[in-house]
C-alpha cells in the first residue's frame, strides 16, 4: 500500500507544474481575456438595457404627448363645435326675427287690403243704393205704366 502511496505522492509532484503551469494560464486568461471580455458584455448589457430603458421612456414620453394632443384636438373640436352651435343659433334669430318681420308686413298688408276692400264695398254698396232707386222707379213704370206713378187711376197694364 505504501507503493501505491509512493505513486500517488510521485504522480502529485508531477502534476504540480501543470497545476502551476493552469492556474497562471487562468490568472493570464482572467486578466488578458475574461475580465475585458465581461467588462464589454457588461457595456453592451448595460447599453442595451439602458436604450430599452430609454426606449420605454420615448414611448411612455410619446404615449402621453399623443394623448395630450388627442385631448387637444378633442377640446377644439368641441370648441369647433360650440362655435357652430353658436352661429346657427344666431342665424335661427335672424332667420326668425326675418320671419317675424315678414309676417308682421304681411299682416299689415292684408289689413290694408282688407280695409280698400271694406272701403271698395262700401264704395259699390253706396253706388248699388243710389243706382238701384232709379232702376226700381224704371221698372216699377215699366211694369206699371207712366200714368199710375202721377196719381192716375188707371189699371195695371199686363
Amino acid at each position: 500500500m505504501s507503493d501505491i502511496f509512493h505513486q500517488l505522492g510521485h504522480l502529485f509532484l508531477q502534476s504540480i507544474p501543470t497545476v502551476i503551469f493552469v492556474f497562471v494560464l487562468f490568472v493570464i486568461l482572467d486578466r488578458l481575456f475574461f475580465r475585458p471580455l465581461s467588462a464589454v458584455l457588461k457595456k453592451r448589457a448595460d447599453a442595451t438595457l439602458g436604450a430599452l430603458a430609454r426606449a420605454r421612456e420615448q414611448a411612455a414620453a410619446a404615449e402621453s404627448k399623443t394623448k395630450e394632443y388627442e385631448e387637444r384636438f378633442q377640446a377644439a373640436r368641441q370648441d369647433v363645435y360650440r362655435q357652430r352651435e353658436g352661429e346657427r343659433r344666431v342665424r335661427l334669430a335672424e332667420r326668425e326675427a326675418a320671419l317675424q318681420k315678414a309676417r308682421q308686413q304681411t299682416e299689415g298688408m292684408v289689413q290694408e287690403a282688407q280695409a280698400r276692400l271694406a272701403e271698395e264695398v262700401a264704395g259699390v254698396k253706396a253706388e248699388l243704393q243710389s243706382a238701384c232707386l232709379p232702376l226700381a222707379e224704371m221698372i216699377s213704370q215699366s211694369l206699371v205704366g207712366p200714368e199710375s206713378t202721377t196719381g192716375g187711376g188707371g189699371g195695371a197694364r199686363l
